[in-house]
Order: structure tokens, then sequence, then C-alpha cells
């Protein structure tokens, strides 16, 4: 991605009046001390206002946040207005206990769930491994969890080839059995490369792909802290980011303005591309992600 010349014309242009905003969800994870809790649910007492379409909340490597995760979620649809998706990992688990969790949620009267294989304990990016007993993969815990019951099943894609995969032939072939066996939504792990997501989307698009895939936008502003989330993806970071946090190391404020400016200008492409839905990983802060959908033409909904 090249920044505009003007970088507020195309971000000034998607929230003018008379044009609809984008649709927008968030990624939560859940708290692990009282004082994370705190600042997560002044995170999502701050973004609840502007009426996303859903809310996820992750679960960690080896399914180490599974009762945390659990407790946020359904804290999340007893005390908020908001539409709460559990993440679910086939790691560590038997069947039986991951059909329990699908139960367990559809009982509690949660109908999103976003199933991800997920990675093994303690070893983001690492080898997995599936327990004999266990589900295989997303595509066989998505096949679950519609069995259950009529979810709504968002899964993951990379618009790079999937750090485990041969190629991206081989990830439209992974994406296209998870929607025969049941998933109705895809969302992208975060990217940098407008174009060449776009090329991915035409890709998945040409293959016969009709679900909606919702762009992963990751508004961050320690470009340290992204580099080690990047390594651990498989995601490459284009030179012209980190050229823009060069020197800043010191100087928080300056970053979290350019955070926020390429997040927004990548949503105002991608805009202009035709997207009109943006998933955004918050790191259960709200400011930056708040003041993004503000240019974005997103407003509080009264309710």
């Amino acid at each position: 991605m090249t920044l505009h010349t003007n970088a507020l014309g195309p971000v000034a242009r998607a929230g003018r009046p008379g044009r609809r905003p984008p649709r927008i969800s968030f990624e939560f994870s859940p708290p692990k001390t009282p004082e994370a809790e705190e600042s997560l649910w002044l995170a999502i007492r701050r973004l609840e206002p502007l009426s996303p379409e859903f809310v996820s909340v992750t679960y960690g490597a080896g399914g180490s946040t599974r009762e945390r995760t659990h407790r946020t979620v359904l804290r999340m649809r007893r005390e908020t207005t908001l539409r709460p998706a559990a993440h679910l990992t086939c790691v560590d688990a038997s069947r039986a206990e991951v059909d329990a969790v699908i139960q367990d949620y559809w009982d509690a009267g949660i109908r999103h769930i976003v199933a991800l294989r997920g990675d093994p304990p303690g070893q983001i990016g690492g080898a997995y491994q599936p327990r004999a007993d266990g589900y295989a993969n997303a595509t066989e815990l998505t096949g679950a969890i519609a069995a259950i019951g009529a979810f709504s099943v968002s899964v993951g894609v990379y618009p790079q080839v999937h750090p485990e995969s041969p190629s991206v032939a081989h990830d439209i072939d992974v994406l296209k059995a998870k929607i025969d066996a049941g998933a109705t939504r895809a969302i992208t792990n975060f990217f940098f490369d407008i174009d060449g997501f776009l090329r991915f989307v035409e890709k998945i698009r040409r293959a016969g792909v009709t679900i909606p895939v919702l762009p992963g936008i990751m508004p961050v502003s320690n470009f340290k802290g992204l580099m080690k989330m990047s390594l651990a993806c498989g995601i490459t970071l284009p030179d012209w980011l980190g050229n823009l946090f060069d020197g800043l190391d010191k100087d928080p404020d300056t970053r979290r303005l350019i955070a926020c400016s390429v997040a927004a200008e990548m949503c105002a492409r991608l805009e202009e591309e035709g997207f009109d839905d943006f998933h955004f990983y918050t790191l259960n802060r709200a400011d930056l992600v708040y003041a993004i959908c503000r240019v974005l033409g997103v407003r509080e909904v009264n309710k």
C-alpha cells in the first residue's frame, strides 16, 4: 500500500453524508487478571454504542482460556446489547468435550461461533498435532458445530499463504471444504498488503467462493509488538510500514496517530474496492478503533 498524498481524501469521502457507513465487528480477548477485566469492559462499553454486527471473543492456544472465553461471552449476552460470537478450537480436547462446549453455547442462546483449528499450548505458530480422539482441523470442527445447531459459523483465512500450506490453491480448497461443512463467513488474519488481499479475494471468487469475506484490520501503534505477532503468524510486514514508525520508540502519541491514519486509510481504500465489512482486532483497547470508526462515518446508535 502507498499512502495517498492527500491522506484524508478517500477517508473523507468514506465518511461523507449520504454514504452508508461500513458494517463493523470487533474481536476481544478474555482477561487474565482483575485489572485486565476492568480494562476489557471499559473497551466493550466504549465500543458498544457503535452497534457492531457482532463481537468475537478469542480462545487461547491449546484451549488455555476456555472457561474465561465462555464466561466473557455469556456476560456479554447478559449485560450488553452486543451479539457475541465465541471462538472455538479443536486443540487439546476430545470430540465429546468440544461438542459439550458447542451445546452449552447453543443452550445459552449463542448463535455464532468462530471455528478455528487453533495453536498448540504455548506455541503460537507451532506444529499442530491433533488428538486421536479430537477433531483434526477447522473443517471437522465446522461440521460438528453445524450438526449440533443452526449456528452462524465464521472461519479464518490468510490473505497470504497459510504458514503450513503448500500453496494458495491448497488454502482455497480448504476454505471450500469449510464452506461445504457449514461455514457462513470468512474473516481474514490481519494484513497490510491490500493489493495482495484483493488478488486473494479475486482468486477465491473465481473458484466459486461466495460467502462474505471480512478484512481483518489491526490498528497497532507498537510496531515491535506487531513484528512479533507477524512472525508468529507468517505475515510479511511491508517496508513502508516500518519506515513510518522508525525512530518513534519514545513517542507514543505520534505512533498512535500513525496507527489510526494507516488503518483508516486501509479501510477507505477497501471501501473504494467494494468492501463494506471490517473486522477490527481491538487488543482489548477501544481508543484507536473508536477513532477509526468515527473517521469512516460510523456513529453511536441510541437504543
